[in-house]
C-alpha cells in the first residue's frame, strides 16, 4: 500500500476526504469573490437576511462553495427566522468538522469543511426534532447543485464527485 493510499479518508457516502495541497486551495479560491474569500478563508460572517439560501426552496444537495463537498440535503433544511440558511442535519458525519470558537464574547460551536477547512458557520442546540441542532449557515460558503444534476468535482478525484448524489 503506497503512502498516500494508507492516509486517504474516505466519508460514509464514499467521498474522498484527504485535505486538498495549498497550491490546490489556491487555485480553488481564485473563483471567490472577496466576500466569500472573507467568510470562508477568513472565518468572517455574512449579515442576516441577506444570503442567496435563506429562503432557497429548490431540492438538492447543498455543497461547500471552496472544494464542492456536499454538506446538507435541501430535506434537512428548515426556516430559523435567524436570517441564515438552517439544517437540522449534515448529509454525512465525516463531512462536517467542529471546532470550539470562543469569540465575540460568548462560546459556540463553529463548523468548517471536513476536507477543506473552509468556515462555513456555526452549530446551536436550539434546532427541530429529530437532531435538535440548528446548523446556522452562510449562504456564500455554500454551492447547491439540483437533485439528479452531478456534484461538482473540483478536485479531480471522480466518483462520487462528478455524479448525481444518492440519497
Amino acid at each position: 500500500m503506497s503512502d498516500s493510499a494508507a492516509t486517504t479518508k474516505t466519508s460514509a457516502l464514499g467521498f474522498d476526504l484527504t485535505p486538498p495541497t495549498a497550491d490546490q486551495i489556491k487555485t480553488l479560491a481564485s473563483h471567490l469573490d472577496p466576500e466569500a474569500r472573507r467568510i470562508l478563508l477568513d472565518h468572517g460572517t455574512e449579515p442576516p437576511f441577506c444570503g442567496k439560501f435563506d429562503e432557497y426552496e429548490e431540492d438538492g444537495a447543498y455543497t461547500c462553495n471552496l472544494c464542492g463537498l456536499p454538506l446538507f440535503d435541501s430535506r434537512a433544511k428548515f426556516h430559523s427566522g435567524s436570517g441564515w440558511p438552517s439544517f437540522y442535519q449534515g448529509i454525512d458525519k465525516d463531512h462536517i468538522r467542529y471546532l470550539r470558537d470562543s469569540s465575540h464574547g460568548m462560546v459556540r460551536t463553529e463548523i468548517r469543511c471536513a476536507r477543506c477547512d473552509s468556515h462555513l458557520g456555526h452549530v446551536f442546540e436550539d434546532g427541530p426534532r429529530p437532531t435538535g441542532r440548528r446548523y446556522c449557515m452562510n449562504s456564500v460558503a455554500m454551492d447547491f447543485v439540483p437533485d439528479g444534476q452531478p456534484l461538482p468535482d473540483r478536485l479531480g478525484r471522480g466518483t462520487p464527485e462528478g455524479e448525481p448524489l444518492k440519497a
